[in-house]
């Protein structure tokens, strides 16, 4: 090889590996990962640049700033500027959301739990075959199995008697099914949306930046949201058990209108086409419960569950109860967790005893040892695999919806939590994580310890990549 090529070849790895250097200085806020990035770009040839092209550069935050400025623009947007107050300077928990979003509680509202899919899905079926005027459904998991089949049969079934039916399915969490239900629902007369489908032609790097929300709006009168995704393992059949547990939740009230402008934002986004919004006004006296909206994602409104988790956690007096599938919280996360401990409030966490993802199991043990240590209760629940996203903080809080506790839901998808203020739902929440507890083994600081050399290392290892897992 002549000098010319040797200094070709060191000049197409010096100029992108000097551009992502230059890139991740002005716009990486997290010095670990932007740490991380830079050592990739320099010492990794040609590959550290095109995977932090591929994987590290956030593009949504732009293209959706730029969405909002359209004149497609909808009519939804934060009723006041994050970081501000309206009214009388509430204190404490029940402030954190408002502080961070800029929305207030809205009161009136009915929210009941369902547990696993033997009672979710006939109750959303049922308001599906019930609908008269309009279905949105927006799903990360859309599989094609008995399940999904009844969901395509009655949302075809909607849209041929004349009900406006608009489905968002993500597109990367349709590949779980062989067949495509975006193609199934469209071939039957379903308004069908893809959110940031790969791609080949025109190229579409979107790898990471997933919609996870699941959330069900119909009439303008009920919505189901939580973690549930649609598929045959979430309910018992005759031919095979259930192979994932979950909770899942129907709102009324005015907090279905907030709900319903999520989605309506969410398809503006992946479809490029407007909703129009009717005027509809909710009653008010669905429940007692007072709610508040918290939507997430990689755009502007980074940070705000991940805010308000951790808001809630420090405001906590009493308890702090954790229900989650994947664990990996950020060291702030970890911080007002231990200082909850450290205040005397009780801390739970239960964990699947054995993960889906095998490599989360293992990083996350890796950080556990720091919980325990200080007072906080760990359980690991037996099989099926717990899918459930619960957060009870004291005697009326609860945090419901799609986010995990692990950077990618809380930094890299587009997410959906709902504040719930309840003493009812509280307790019988927290009353299903007592039964669970009950049947779960308490995750001892002798059992981390006893771990062999290689499973230790194993686990640390893994754990370097919990902000990618």
């Amino acid at each position: 090889m002549d000098v010319l090529s040797v200094y070709l070849l060191a000049l197409l790895h010096i100029a992108p590996a000097s551009w992502g250097v230059y890139h991740i200085l002005l716009f990486k806020r997290d010095s670990r990962a932007a740490m991380g990035w830079i050592m990739a770009c320099a010492f990794i040839p040609y590959g550290g640049p095109v995977a932090y092209f591929v994987f590290g550069i956030n593009r949504v935050r732009t293209r959706a700033r730029d969405m909002r400025r359209s004149p497609l623009a909808v009519r939804y947007e934060l009723s006041r500027p994050r970081g501000t107050l309206v009214g009388a300077a509430a204190k404490g928990v029940a402030s954190v959301g408002q502080r961070i979003t800029g929305r207030q509680l809205t009161g009136g509202n009915a929210v009941r739990a369902f547990h696993n899919g033997d009672e979710a899905y006939p109750a959303m079926l049922a308001e599906i075959e019930g609908a008269r005027s309009q279905i949105l459904l927006a799903t990360y998991i859309f599989k094609l199995d008995e399940t999904g089949q009844a969901f395509v049969d009655a949302l075809s079934s909607a849209a041929a008697r004349g009900v406006d039916v608009m489905v968002l399915i993500d597109g990367v969490g349709e590949l779980y099914s062989w067949k495509k239900p975006s193609k199934a629902l469209s071939d039957r007369g379903v308004n069908v949306g893809r959110f940031l489908p790969p791609r080949l032609i025109p190229p579409s790097v979107y790898v990471n930046l997933r919609n996870h929300r699941k959330l069900l709006v119909v009439d303008h009168r009920v919505a189901y949201a939580g973690g549930m995704n649609i598929g045959d393992e979430n309910r018992n059949s005759p031919a095979e058990p259930r192979a994932v547990t979950d909770v899942h939740f129907s709102l009324q009230g005015p907090v279905v209108t907030e709900l319903e402008a999520v989605f309506h934002d969410d398809w503006r986004f992946a479809t490029g086409q407007a909703i129009e919004v009717p005027e509809v006004v909710q009653s008010t006296s669905a429940g007692k419960a007072r709610c508040r909206v918290v939507p997430d994602g990689p755009d502007d409104l980074l940070d705000s569950l991940a805010f308000t988790i951790q808001g809630v956690v420090a405001g906590a007096s009493d308890s702090v109860d954790i229900m989650t599938p994947y664990f990996l919280p950020s060291r702030e996360l970890t911080a007002a967790l231990q200082a909850a401990a450290h205040r005397g409030t009780r801390v739970r966490i239960v964990l699947p005893a054995k993960n889906n993802l095998f490599f989360v199991h293992w990083a996350n043990r890796n950080l556990l040892l720091e919980l325990i240590e200080w007072g906080i209760e760990v359980y690991y629940q037996p099989p099926p695999f717990c899918h459930s996203k619960l957060l009870c903080i004291d005697q009326e809080y609860c945090l419901i919806g799609s986010a995990n506790l692990d950077s990618r839901s809380l930094r890299l998808n587009f997410e959906l939590g709902v504040e719930v203020f309840s003493g009812g739902l509280n307790r019988e929440l927290r009353a299903h994580m007592d039964q669970v507890i009950a049947c779960s083994q308490p995750v001892t600081r002798e059992q981390l310890m006893s771990r062999s050399t290689l499973v230790r290392l194993r686990d640390s290892f893994v754990f370097l990549f919990s902000p990618y897992l």
